[in-house]
C-alpha cells in the first residue's frame, strides 16, 4: 500500500530501508489506504521518514524554520509514549497536518515575491511590527545583499578557508546593512540590532555557500 502511494527512490547511503519523496506522495489515497490497513504502524514510520528528509531539508535553506523541526518533535514524542491503535492514529492524522504546514512554508517565497535564497536572508533581518514600506524595504536589501555576497563568494576559491576573508565578508555585511543608502533603516533598526541581524546574516553565508551554487537550494535557482 505504501509502495503504491508514494515514490520510492534509491537510497543513496546503501540501507536497506526505502527512501520516500513525499512530494510525491498521493495523500488522499494514502489516507484511504490507512483506515483500512492491518499495518498502520509500518505506513506511519514511512511517512515519518519522508516528513524528516522533507524537513532536513527545509531546515537547510532557511534556519528559521526550527519551529516546524520542534512540532515535529513534539509529535514523534507523542507517539513514542504509547503506540496503541489511537496513538498511532492520531500521529498519522498530526503527520498529515504538518505537511500541509510544511506545504504551505515552501509556496510563502512566492507569496513574499522571493525566491527561496533571498527569502532566508529577509527573514533573517526583519522583526515583528514593521509597515509595508519597511518590510518592502527589506525586501529589497535581502535580494541585494544576497546578489552581492554571491558575486563576492563566485571569485574567490574555498572562501570559508581563510580567515581575512571570512572577516572581509563579515565587514561588508555589516556596513551594507548599516549603510542608509543601502540597508536598513536607522529609524527601525538600532546599531545593536543592525549588529546582530549581520552576525545571523554571516553565520547563514558560511553554512549555506560553501561553493557556488549553494548545496542546500536548487541547481536552478540563480
Amino acid at each position: 500500500m505504501v509502495d503504491e502511494a508514494i515514490e520510492v527512490q534509491p537510497n543513496w547511503q546503501g540501507e536497506e530501508s526505502a527512501i520516500y519523496g513525499i512530494s510525491k506522495i498521493d495523500f488522499d489515497r494514502l489516507r484511504k489506504e490507512f483506515e483500512r490497513s492491518p499495518k498502520k504502524n509500518t505506513t506511519v514510520q514511512n511517512l515519518r521518514q519522508a516528513v524528516e528528509q522533507r524537513l532536513q531539508r527545509l531546515l537547510l535553506q532557511n534556519p528559521l524554520r526550527t519551529d516546524f523541526q520542534q512540532h515535529y518533535e513534539q509529535i514523534v514524542s507523542e507517539y513514542n509514549r504509547e503506540k496503541d491503535r489511537v496513538t498511532i492514529e492520531k500521529t498519522f492524522e498530526s503527520l498529515f497536518k504538518l505537511v500541509q504546514e510544511l506545504d504551505d512554508e515552501e509556496h510563502r517565497a512566492v507569496r513574499e515575491g522571493l525566491d527561496e535564497e533571498s527569502l532566508a536572508i529577509f527573514d533573517l533581518l526583519r522583526k515583528p511590527d514593521l509597515n509595508a514600506a519597511e518590510i518592502k524595504r527589506i525586501k529589497t536589501v535581502a535580494v541585494q545583499l544576497l546578489g552581492l555576497l554571491k558575486s563576492r563568494i563566485r571569485d574567490i576559491d574555498h572562501w570559508r578557508d581563510r580567515e581575512s576573508t571570512r572577516d572581509a565578508l563579515r565587514v561588508l555585511i555589516r556596513d551594507y546593512l548599516w549603510d542608509e543608502s543601502t540597508g536598513l533603516s536607522v529609524a527601525s533598526f538600532d546599531e545593536e540590532e543592525v549588529d546582530i541581524r549581520a552576525a545571523d546574516v554571516f553565520r547563514h553565508i558560511y553554512r549555506a555557500y560553501p561553493k557556488l551554487p549553494s548545496p542546500f537550494y536548487s541547481s536552478t535557482v540563480a
